[in-house]
Order: C-alpha cells, then structure tokens, then sequence
C-alpha cells in the first residue's frame, strides 16, 4: 500500500497544525502552508518526521500558491483539509459596519479559496478515492453579534461541501465544525481564552473522519465521540 498523502491549509498554528504531527507521526507525506514562512518552517522542523513534509508557504486566496500547492500534490492525494481561515477586522463589528472590503477577504479566504483548491486537485483526490474536510464554525449556524462576516463565509462553505459531496459521490466531504479552541484566531476576537480546550483535543474527531466509514456531510467534532461495543465512531449530528 502506498503511503498516504494529506494537503493541509493553515497549517503552522492551532488546529492545521495539531491535525499535522498526528498525520505526521502515521508517516502520512504532507503538503502544507501558512501565511508566515519563518513560523511554517519552525512548525515543519519541530515534527517528528519532517522530511515527510513539503511546507510551501503562501496565502491561499492567492491564485498563484493554491497553483504551487497542487504542484507538490503527488499523482494520489487522499486528504485534503481546508482549515486556513481569515476572521476578519477585530474588534469584531457589526455587519451594518463590517468594510465590504473586509467581507470580500474574508469570503475570499474561507469559501472561494476552499473551493479553487478542490478544483485544482480534484484528479488527484479522485485518483485516491480521497476525503476532504472543510473547517467550518457553529457561528455558520448560529447567530452571533459581530460574527456575521466570518459566519456568513463559513455558512457558504457548509454549502459548497454538501454540493460538492452530491456531485461527487465516489468522494467524502465534510464541513466539520470544532468548537471553540484556545487558538490565536479565537484570542484575536477575544482575549479570554480561559477553559477552553487546546485544538489538540480536536484532532481525534477528525481522526474519526479519516479512518473511519461516515458518509459526507456537516459534523460537530464534539458528537464524534466512541461506541464502546463497536469501537466506531458514533455519528450525532449530520446535515445535507
């Protein structure tokens, strides 16, 4: 069997970086970026296996590196985890005064990024049989003041995969939502980050995705959790 290859977005902190050494101590081969090149390679260098990874920094709403990131996907891609995100200006406004300018980044990083990405690996992930997992947020579902922007990109994103995963039934796609984490994006909207757990307590719920045999669609990492009789994962919440 041939080694597994996962492309992962946003990847040098927080969550892309957890789910990166767990794929990393499999031995899977990686393909990764971040916006900042120096914490990128400090994250590359400090994993287990780093000769196992291919770090190609950029921003993904750039059309030229989502191009560069394709080229270091090899022939088969077996994953592939949109978690880069941008949340926009903070303090967080109120949409009545969120810049569009604001909105059209956001949108540009969280949803049509996501999708331009599929796009340009879609042979690879096909070739693979290959899953993808979109990082969506419960401010996609819920109504928070001063999240409407980030909310609204994460919204469409759930939708683009649900599409994506009708279009493409030999594929699995998630939109998986991890709850809060004590993440430098969460800090950025609020400072008190108190009691909230690290991004790594996340990463089996993603794991679960990866390994196991869910079919396409929306998931709460909180309802992943174990069914001790089977040893499977026990699916709670699921939306088309």
């Amino acid at each position: 069997m041939s080694t597994p290859t996962a492309l992962v977005t946003g990847a040098s902190r927080g969550l892309g970086a957890a789910l990166t050494e767990a794929l990393n101590r499999r031995g899977w081969r990686l393909v990764v970026d971040g916006r900042d090149p120096d914490r990128l390679a400090a994250t590359v260098a400090a994993l287990p296996r780093p000769d196992l990874v291919t770090a190609v920094p950029g921003d993904v709403a750039d059309a030229a590196h989502r191009a560069a990131l394709a080229a270091a996907v090899p022939d088969r891609l077996h994953l592939l985890v949109n978690n880069a995100s941008d949340l926009g200006p903070t303090p967080l406004p109120r949409l009545a005064d969120l810049p569009v300018a604001a909105l059209e980044r956001v949108l540009a990083v969280n949803t049509v990024a996501p999708l331009a990405l599929l796009q340009a690996v879609l042979p690879a992930l096909e070739r693979a049989g290959g899953r993808v997992v979109d990082i969506s947020s419960d401010a996609a579902v819920e109504a928070y003041p001063g999240w409407g922007g980030y909310g609204a990109s994460k919204a469409a994103l759930d939708h683009l995969t649900a599409v994506l995963a009708a279009e493409h039934p030999g594929l699995r796609l998630y939109a998986v939502d991890p709850g809060d984490m004590a993440t430098d994006m969460h800090r950025a909207a609020d400072p008190d980050t108190t009691g909230l757990p690290a991004p790594e307590t996340v990463v089996p719920a993603l794991l679960w995705l990866v390994d196991g045999d869910l079919p396409s669609g929306r998931y709460r990492a909180a309802d992943l959790t174990t069914d001790p009789a089977a040893g499977a994962p026990v699916r709670l919440e699921v939306t088309r």
